[in-house]
């Protein structure tokens, strides 16, 4: 479960870098390509959708990187031997 939530981290993060590579920030980018067309997804549903998607992964990421913190947590303290009484008591016989 660990290595699949991983594994989609390291997917999203391919994503969301496609989908920041793609938008330009002077306001052109894969919008500036629909502008002298009139279509029912113009550039500034473009924009918006690029925008939204961004931000849509950048929040996916976080949360999936909080789920692995939490179950490497989890799984460390199963793992971890609980505290023992290591305190050595002295030996009364010597004087």
């Amino acid at each position: 479960m660990l290595t699949l939530i991983i594994i989609l981290i390291i997917l999203a993060c391919f994503v969301l870098g496609f989908f920041v590579l793609i938008q330009n920030s002077k306001g052109g980018g894969l919008a500036s390509n629909f502008a002298g067309s009139n279509q029912v997804m113009g550039v500034r549903k473009t924009a918006d959708f690029l925008e939204k998607t961004t931000w849509t992964l950048a929040g996916a990421i976080m949360v999936l990187c909080l789920l692995v913190a939490f179950m490497t947590k989890q799984e460390f303290k199963r793992d971890t031997p609980t505290d023992t009484n290591t305190e050595q008591v002295a030996d009364e016989t010597e004087e």
